[in-house]
Order: C-alpha cells, then sequence, then structure tokens
C-alpha cells in the first residue's frame, strides 16, 4: 500500500554503477543510502517502480556530467519529475575533503529536499544533436589549427618565410607545393603535412555542409535565418550560439542572459568599497567565445556588405531594425571606449556583453514575447520542475504578469485587434522554462 508522502531521490552517476540516495519529505526526514545500481536502463526503470509503489510522489536529481541525458529522459518518461544540477552551483563545504560515491550521493539528495540546487536547460534530443554536430565542427577546425601550426613551425624551421600577406590561401599553398628542400627525408615531412592539412579542411567542409542541411529542419531555423542579419554573425556563429545556449525564451530579461554567458563583471564588496575584476566567465564558454569574436567586426564604420545584404533581406522586417540598430549603437561604443584608452580586448568584450542583448531582442521578436508559459506555484497539470513549471496551457490560462493578463485580454486579429500571443514555440513545440 502507498503512502501518502513525497521523497526525494539522487544519483551520483558514473560509466558503469549509480550511487542513489533517498531522503523523506520534511526537515527531519530520513535520509537513507540505497547502494548501487547498474546504469542498464531495465535496472532503473525497475527501481522507480519499486520506489513509487511506496511513495505518493518522487523527485530524482542528479549532477549534469558526461553521462548525458538519458537518465533524465528515462525518469521523465515514467511520469516523474526530475533535475539535472549544475555541477558549479552546487554548495560545497570548504572542509570537505572526503569524496566518495555514498557521501556525494546523500550530500546531493539532502541539497535536492532543501531546495538548492540550480537546474540546467535539458535539450530534446534533436536539439542535442545539433550541438553535437555543431561541436564536431568546432573540434575539426581545432585540429585544422594545430596542424596548420605544425607546417609553419617546420617551415621556420628551415628559415622559410612566406613573402605575401595572407597566409594559408591559394597563393600561400601554391608556395608551399613549389618549396624545394634539399633532403628527401624533408620533403617526405612537407607532404605529410599538407596532406594532413587538405583532409582536416575537407572534413571542416563536410561537417559545415552538414550544418547547411540540417538547419532547415531545425527547429531553431528562423532563428538562425534572423540571428545572421547580425553583423559579425554568419550561419555557422548563429548556430553555434543557439546550439550552446538553447531556448534563448527562458531568460527573462537580457542580463540573465549576459550572467549566463559569463560576460557581467566579477565583484568583492564589503561595506562601502566596490571592487569589480574581469568577466566572471562562467556558462557556456564555447557561445561566449563566438561572441567576442563577432564582437571585433564592430570596430569598422557601420555598413552592409553585398553578401550581408542577402541574409539581411532574408530576416523579418523587425529583425532588420533590430541588427542596424545594434550596429549603430555598437560600432559607436566600440571607438568610443577605445578613444577612452580601454585596452582592445576590454573593449571587444564590453561589445559582446551588449551584443548578447540584441541576440536576446531578435529572438523575442522571432518567437513572440508571449511564447512561454510559466509561473510559480501554479500547475494545472504541467510539471514541475525546480521552482519552475513549463507546460503549454490550455486557451484560458491563468497569465502571472499584468502585461500577459492585458495581452491575453486583447481581441484577437480577426477581431481588430493584434496578434495574440502564441504559447508552443517553433514547429509546435511547448517551451521549457528550466534555468541554467
Amino acid at each position: 500500500m502507498r503512502d501518502h508522502s513525497e521523497a526525494f531521490v539522487a544519483f551520483d552517476t558514473s560509466k558503469l554503477r549509480n550511487a542513489v540516495a533517498i531522503a523523506e519529505e520534511g526537515r527531519d526526514g530520513e535520509v537513507r543510502y540505497l547502494g548501487e545500481i547498474d546504469t542498464a536502463e531495465a535496472t532503473t526503470r525497475k527501481l522507480v517502480v519499486k520506489l513509487a509503489a511506496k511513495y505518493r510522489q518522487l523527485t530524482f536529481c542528479y549532477e549534469a556530467g558526461p553521462t548525458g541525458y538519458g537518465l533524465y529522459r528515462l525518469i521523465r518518461e515514467l511520469g516523474h519529475d526530475c533535475l539535472v544540477a549544475a555541477p558549479s552551483l552546487i554548495p560545497k563545504r570548504p572542509g570537505d575533503r572526503v569524496k566518495t560515491n555514498r557521501r556525494d550521493a546523500v550530500g546531493l539528495v539532502k541539497l535536492l529536499r532543501a531546495g538548492e540546487l540550480t537546474a540546467v536547460w535539458v535539450p530534446d534530443e534533436r536539439h542535442e544533436a545539433m550541438r553535437d554536430l555543431s561541436r564536431a565542427r568546432e573540434a575539426a577546425r581545432k585540429d585544422l589549427k594545430g596542424k596548420r601550426q605544425q607546417v609553419s613551425s617546420f617551415m621556420l624551421r628551415l628559415g622559410r618565410h612566406f613573402p605575401g600577406k595572407k597566409t594559408w590561401g591559394p597563393a600561400h599553398m601554391n608556395w608551399l607545393m613549389l618549396q624545394k628542400l634539399e633532403h628527401r627525408e624533408q620533403r617526405i615531412v612537407l607532404e605529410e603535412l599538407l596532406g594532413a592539412v587538405r583532409q582536416e579542411s575537407e572534413r571542416v567542409e563536410r561537417l559545415e555542409q552538414a550544418i547547411r542541411d540540417a538547419v532547415p529542419e531545425w527547429s531553431l531555423a528562423e532563428v538562425v535565418t534572423a540571428l545572421q542579419a547580425m553583423r559579425g554573425i554568419d550561419l555557422v556563429a548563429a548556430v553555434t550560439v543557439l546550439a550552446e545556449i538553447g531556448d534563448l525564451s527562458r531568460f527573462q530579461t537580457p542580463r540573465e542572459l549576459m550572467g549566463y554567458l559569463g560576460l557581467v563583471p566579477s565583484e568583492r564588496s564589503t561595506g562601502d568599497a566596490v571592487n569589480r575584476g574581469g568577466i566572471t566567465k562562467a556558462g557556456n564558454g564555447r557561445a561566449r567565445r563566438i561572441l567576442v569574436e563577432a564582437a571585433w567586426s564592430y570596430r569598422h564604420p557601420p555598413r552592409v556588405s553585398c553578401v550581408k545584404q542577402i541574409k539581411v533581406a532574408a530576416a523579418p522586417r523587425a529583425v532588420r531594425e533590430i541588427a542596424w540598430k545594434a550596429q549603430m549603437r555598437l560600432c559607436g561604443r566600440f571607438r568610443s571606449l577605445a578613444r577612452k584608452g580601454k585596452r582592445p580586448t576590454v573593449v571587444a568584450t564590453a561589445i559582446a556583453r551588449e551584443l548578447s542583448a540584441f541576440i536576446w531582442a531578435i529572438n523575442r521578436e522571432v518567437v513572440g514575447e508571449c511564447q512561454i508559459f510559466c509561473v510559480r506555484g501554479f500547475c494545472e497539470g504541467g510539471t514541475v520542475v525546480g521552482s519552475c513549471i513549463s507546460r503549454t496551457p490550455p486557451s484560458n490560462a491563468w497569465w502571472p504578469t499584468k502585461a500577459g493578463q492585458q495581452a491575453l485580454s486583447r481581441p484577437s486579429a480577426a477581431e481588430g485587434g493584434g496578434r495574440r500571443p502564441a504559447f508552443t514555440g517553433l514547429a509546435g513545440r511547448p517551451y521549457s522554462c528550466h534555468r541554467a
């Protein structure tokens, strides 16, 4: 017979076995270590079913890590809540220097019961596949850079210097092929290195073509097209930013997005003393790097090139206006900060921070300002994740903000009013509210 009580379950995941701990509700609820189980799906399913027969409500959690989101999706499939905790935001005592699977599982379940864990945003399987493709392209690009560096170092050691300005273009490759080396062994080394460069270049091209082919079928395809209207952002950069960050609509304000990307200054203040340092570099480093690279393009005067005009024309009118406003603002901002004597790297970082705000505005324009149904402490059949509730609401659903209530009370377009807010995302998918 089921007890009318709630329990919290934590997994300390690893490659082969998961340590499991459970805590009953209440501040003085019992905390027990259940031992270790295999990572096989059947074993986990059996444990969840056994616990569900004893407790009225179960909430699971585990740390985000190399094991991925398979456990999360399995628990959600069984009809229970699951939280994937951000490892960097888990509270830890400075004096605790003993780490075991048991201690980690017990400590994690206590924090889950206390509500001290911060959940990461969990992508769906298709979004995760796009993220894998984007990261594979980035890894290939890094390998290509390493192969090119080996060739450059080899030629430098031999005292051969390319007379042109731009390296790794057609002229540079022809110059490398025409080099006549004294020893046969050195010629073999050069041919092998150039062959490795060609292979990596072809690999990068194949992955970029795969990204182009996959974007039209992606749920964020419209946002990718819109972001390309921004200066410094092409198809690969737009896909990388969206694949790494995920659903931008879960950030209520641009400042939340800036903080997630680690582009806000760190601070150590006490009393009347205010000390601010470099950026926090928290959150996703890949997306932050893309934005900083894009920020360097704003050191030039505002303009739209012939190639960029095609991408700008494909975006909606409102997005084009935001992109041009961003260009006018950020180009002037870059020159203004440079005149004040700021270091170029600091200026580029500041521009990247503001650039993220314009990206947030473009996403809101494309997706719609009122497409997320997320409230605290209210649920009509929704799914509770941490302190947030996410689901596609009915037509008469309650909206948590005054602006949202006014939006819902407006007449529809057929009645002579503006466009009513949609609650489902692109491709008809409901938006999630998991905070990262």
